[in-house]
């Protein structure tokens, strides 16, 4: 999570959005930086409302806007997918090397994933909060051009973004069935995506 105090930001960061190269790049600009402990760093809207809305608007008498970034379901999931194939991870619970791409997908449409297909919802992290609180910038992923145009306009600055934290390369083929199977068991994430301004 960066906030931005002068102009009135703060930056979520939804994990497998590419959030950890902004960091880097914007961090330096930031008046607060939260990388540890994760809970925090990838604070969801319903977090950030609870502890850091009250915070901002309590002690610090300002209203602050939201940002964040969601992505593709299907590549969001591909990501995780690739992320736990780390050879370092080989062996671990959350581990993806026994697992075939379509196996994680099918166990995260499961009412209670087991622990390596476990990644959490996106849309679930950006979910309007009942007192009103939503996020107020909500880009896609896919389009970078659009959110870097945000920022630099925003922040006044030129953005040159490092590649940080990235996934094994390999090639992901979800099959048809449980393509489908993912669009129903988790319909709010296509409909959340799909209804993002392109």
């Amino acid at each position: 999570m960066l906030v931005f105090w002068k102009e009135k930001l703060v930056f979520l960061s939804v994990p497998k959005t590419g959030t950890t190269a902004y960091e880097k790049a914007l961090s330096p600009l930031a008046s607060m930086t939260v990388l540890d402990p994760p809970e925090l760093k990838h604070a969801p809207l319903y977090r950030y409302n609870r502890f850091f809305r009250p915070m901002f608007e309590k002690a610090c008498k300002t209203q602050m806007e939201t940002m964040a970034v969601m992505r593709e379901p299907v590549s969001w999931l591909g990501s995780w997918y690739r992320y736990r194939q780390r050879p370092f991870m080989e062996g671990k619970p959350n581990s993806t090397h026994e697992v075939s791409f379509d196996d994680f997908v099918s166990a995260y449409c499961q009412e209670k994933p087991p622990g390596f297909a476990n990644v959490g919802s996106q849309a679930k992290f950006l979910e309007p909060r009942p007192n009103g609180t939503s996020i107020d910038h909500l880009f896609r992923y896919e389009d970078q051009s659009g959110l870097i145009a945000f920022l630099e306009n925003r922040l006044s600055i030129k953005l040159d973004l490092p590649r940080e934290n990235v996934s094994p390369k390999m090639d992901l083929l979800l099959s048809t069935d449980v393509e489908t199977e993912l669009r129903q068991a988790r319909s709010e994430e296509f409909e959340l995506w799909n209804s993002i301004s392109a």
